[in-house]
């Protein structure tokens, strides 16, 4: 780089090719021995048909030099422009660049096609976010998402693992040393920064979309909130956007669960074939959007296959509406004409149902059969569907809600009702009731007085079948995967003027005119074995006294990679415990460790992070150890009020 730190790159070349095409992943998820094994599934494939394929460890992390202070800082959006164009001028490029990846790997992808440098023609974005307040790991709704404390303690471990004497030689030790001085927990920054600002618009692309300077695939599933960043970039930019949203989780689309999976490999080699393969690139055949149709699945914590089927929009349009007033626990075709006053039920048993967000792409945690958690919210069901009903895009709900004080929160969810009572969540979402509806600045709502909430849900795509029923559910807390928002605030709304608005697309969704390609576990020959210490372990129980408790504990997992005798092992275990009616006993801790066996010796790194409210606000602690050889080389240790 320019500033002379010096970025680890693995590079696959097409045999005896000449100058070629080049794709490039950029991230900071260790190349040599993390992910290795996933991207050996990717780039040897894209390699033997014909693309110079890279995976560079971004600046501070892995075999790379330098030091990463938090996500998505200016050097790392730079670094990217700079790869590409030192990629563009390699002997064994023609002057063409693609990028892709998943997760933080897709979001660098759109941040790079932002402005995009001449050589960059295309990119993919898998599970990536447009918009980092409300669809990252950090917050939703304005609120905090408990996922940041784990994102906080896992992260900082994965930047102090060791770079390999075998890529770096034998300045390792120094290169380590010094990123571990340089070294915080950035989630500090994440919990500090509470609204929309401009900490949070930096890299969120959707805010950008007009500058998208290369054609975009986007890629989603419905089993990770990450996908509602698929629809508002297709249709923000018809021209140069497609997308497709699967039922999987945070994941590549070939290793999706809940499936079915597709052949992503194959569907990527088409989009680079037609942007980086031709003289004379064009749109491929494709339609705007392909979607999985979600039906009524019976809930449980793991499905290896979701009800539905694929559906084809020709071209983003703005969908009809089925609207439904509130009235007295109903959802009505016409308002009533008398407005109705009701009181939000206030209990932290509220979200004990939910399951996972879906960011890490854990096995199970599926939202789980909603009734109890209705049980405990305010409900507003239809009548018995007539016919089917095609939810396609954002729900959204508009109510006057007053609070007894602030800060307060709504939880609001909206349920698929079988015929015998079984409710399947459909989407949700959390409102900070002191933030405006564009989580920007202060609502400046009085606490005792009504106020309007424009709430919108995050994009879905599901067909609620004909006798089912839909359900509005409103809570006033999400509680384990909401930090609550303190003590108690009553809640009341008003159906005067109350309307659940919901998408409809009545002409525009059409069977796929060809089926995607079937999933292929790649590579053919397995350069890993994963030897694990059990399967992911989850406890909810409510104990006397009215405690709450949540734990999940993923044991020890570890890839050893034979060719190169290196192993990686990662455990995590996460506790959540609250009173049933004080959330001024909230706390969350998370542990999170990394070890590393290597010829030349062997890596410990522990962290953790814990949050909890006290008298003094809510406090949040970290620490980090990290040893060579059983021997503590760093510690880390930092407190923080919020």
């Amino acid at each position: 780089m320019p500033d002379g730190v010096r970025l680890a790159a693995r590079i696959w070349l097409p045999e005896g090719a000449g100058a070629v095409p080049a794709i490039l992943e950029c991230i900071p998820y260790r190349k040599r021995d993390m992910v290795r094994a996933r991207d050996e599934g990717n780039h040897p494939f894209l390699a033997a048909h014909g693309y110079a394929c890279l995976r560079v460890d971004m600046r501070g992390s892995g075999d790379s030099e330098g030091v990463m202070r938090d996500m998505y800082a200016p050097a790392e959006l730079e670094d990217a422009r700079r790869l590409i164009d030192w990629i563009a001028r390699r002997e064994w490029c023609n002057g063409r660049v693609g990028m892709f990846g998943t997760s933080w790997g897709g979001t660098a992808s759109l941040q790079a096609a932002v402005d995009a440098p001449e050589p960059l023609k295309a990119v993919i974005a898998n599970c990536a976010t447009i918009d980092r307040f409300e669809d990252d790991i950090h917050w939703m709704g304005g609120c905090v998402l408990t996922d940041t404390l784990e994102w906080g303690a896992t992260l900082p471990a994965i930047l102090a693992a060791p770079p390999d004497a075998a890529t770096v030689g034998d300045g390792w030790f120094g290169m380590w040393q010094n990123r571990l001085r340089n070294m915080g927990f950035p989630h500090e920054n994440w919990l500090r920064e509470t609204r929309r600002d401009p900490h949070w618009r930096h890299g969120s692309v959707r805010f950008d979309a007009d500058r998208l300077g290369c054609p975009v695939l986007a890629v989603g599933g419905w089993s990770d909130r990450y996908s509602n960043s698929v629809m508002p970039l297709v249709e923000a930019r018809p021209d140069i956007c497609r997308g497709i949203v699967g039922p999987w989780g945070h994941h590549y689309p070939d290793r999706g669960e809940p499936g079915p999976a597709i052949g992503f490999q194959a569907v990527a080699l088409e989009w680079w074939d037609c942007w980086l393969g031709s003289d004379a690139p064009a749109m491929p055949d494709w339609p705007a959007m392909r979607l999985w149709l979600r039906e009524f699945d019976p809930p449980q914590d793991r499905l290896s296959m979701r009800n539905g089927m694929w559906v084809e929009i020709e071209r983003p349009k703005e969908a009809g509406q089925r609207c439904f007033h509130l009235g007295s626990g109903e959802l009505l075709d016409f308002p009533t004409g008398e407005a109705v006053e009701l009181t939000v039920p206030d209990d932290l048993r509220h979200g004990q149902c939910a399951g996972d967000t879906g960011y890490f792409g854990r096995v199970g945690g599926l939202p789980l059969e909603q009734t109890p958690d209705d049980g405990l919210s305010l409900c507003f069901d239809s009548p018995p569907l007539g016919s089917d009903l095609c939810i396609v895009g954002h729900a959204k709900l508009s109510i006057e809600v007053a609070a007894e004080a602030l800060p307060a929160q709504l939880a609001l969810r909206l349920c698929d009702v079988a015929p015998d009572g079984r409710s399947n969540l459909i989407t949700r979402t959390i409102v900070n009731l002191e933030l405006d509806d564009g989580l920007n600045g202060p609502r400046n709502a009085v606490p005792g007085r009504r106020f309007r909430v424009r709430a919108k849900f995050p994009t879905t795509a599901y067909r609620i079948a004909e006798g089912h029923r839909v359900r509005l559910a409103i809570g006033s807390s999400y509680w384990p995967l909401i930090w609550p928002s303190g003590r108690p605030s009553r809640l009341r709304i008003s159906t005067c003027g109350a309307e659940l608005s919901l998408p409809l697309q009545p002409d525009a969704l059409r069977s796929p005119k060809r089926p995607f390609p079937p999933a292929v576990d790649l590579p053919e020959g397995k350069g890993c074995r994963t030897i694990s210490a059990g399967p992911l372990r989850r406890v909810r129980s409510g104990e006397p006294g009215g405690w709450l408790r949540n734990l999940w504990h993923q044991p020890a997992v570890t890839n050893e990679f034979e060719d190169i005798d290196v192993g990686f092992t990662h455990e995590t275990t996460v506790e959540f415990s609250c009173g049933a009616d004080d959330a001024d006993r909230a706390s969350c801790s998370v542990s999170h460790r990394i070890g590393i066996r290597r010829p030349d010796g062997h890596a410990r790194i522990s962290s953790s992070v814990s949050m909890f409210n006290s008298r003094d606000g809510t406090q949040v602690k970290s620490e980090m150890t990290v040893q060579w050889n059983d021997e503590t080389i760093a510690t880390l240790k930092s407190g923080i009020s919020v």
